[in-house]
């Protein structure tokens, strides 16, 4: 008599990570669709999704509501994989993204970062520690590049007496952007490199470039 057995396969389980630095004309919602079709091409079962909306990637996770919860999750092991758009998505900072690597490793959660290989990685092995380690050094090196690159050209620019084109009434974080958005166009940076750099919309920076040549 033969006995016919069924083999089922358990069904990843996955938790998404969205985030932008600023809510001015930044959007998760491309993060999301991309995910969302990651997840359905690999038969991953999404069961939740954490989100910091307008929140540096630089900021501890006690200021970063969305990233708490999805580590807290993790430890209470309701998901296999952690997956999200970029490891920059996770921290700009080495020490909060490690952290946060950290913690889902030790939860038994992989990872999964979108623009870094595209692969599902294993925290717990020497080569997928490896990964995880190279893609924060490098995060963290881009975004001190491009602080020095705007510090460079503002400091370019006040030496040749070139006006900034501060907006009277503006708020200091605003006159801040509008200074590094002209100091970038002067330096012949395209516009949506400058909107990425500075986390402004497209728009943002023709109309500020726009009104700093009618001045």
């Amino acid at each position: 008599m033969t006995t016919n057995k069924t083999t089922t396969t358990k069904r990843t389980t996955v938790a998404l990570y969205l985030r932008t630095s600023t809510t001015n004309g930044q959007t998760v919602e491309n993060q999301r669709l991309a995910l969302h079709e990651v997840a359905e091409r690999k038969g991953w079962g999404i069961v939740a999704e954490f989100e910091d909306v307008g929140v540096s990637g630089a900021k501890t996770r006690d200021k970063r509501p969305g990233l708490d919860a999805l580590l807290k999750a993790a430890e209470r092991g309701q998901f296999d994989l952690m997956a999200c758009w970029a490891v920059d998505r996770l921290g700009r900072s080495m020490v909060t993204a490690a952290n946060a690597m950290d913690t889902l490793e030790r939860a038994g959660v992989d990872q999964y970062y979108h623009q870094n290989g595209g692969d599902v990685i294993d925290g717990s092995t020497p080569m997928g520690k490896a990964m995880i380690g190279m893609s924060v050094v490098f995060a963290e090196l881009e975004r001190a590049q491009i602080v020095s690159r705007i510090q460079a050209g503002l400091d370019r620019a006040r030496a040749e007496g070139k006006r900034l084109g501060r907006k009277p009434g503006w708020r200091p974080e605003k006159r801040k952007a509008q200074d590094e958005i002209l100091a970038l166009h002067r330096a012949g940076v395209s516009v949506r490199k400058i909107a990425k750099t500075v986390s402004v919309a497209p728009g943002t920076v023709q109309k500020v470039v726009s009104e700093h040549r009618r001045a």
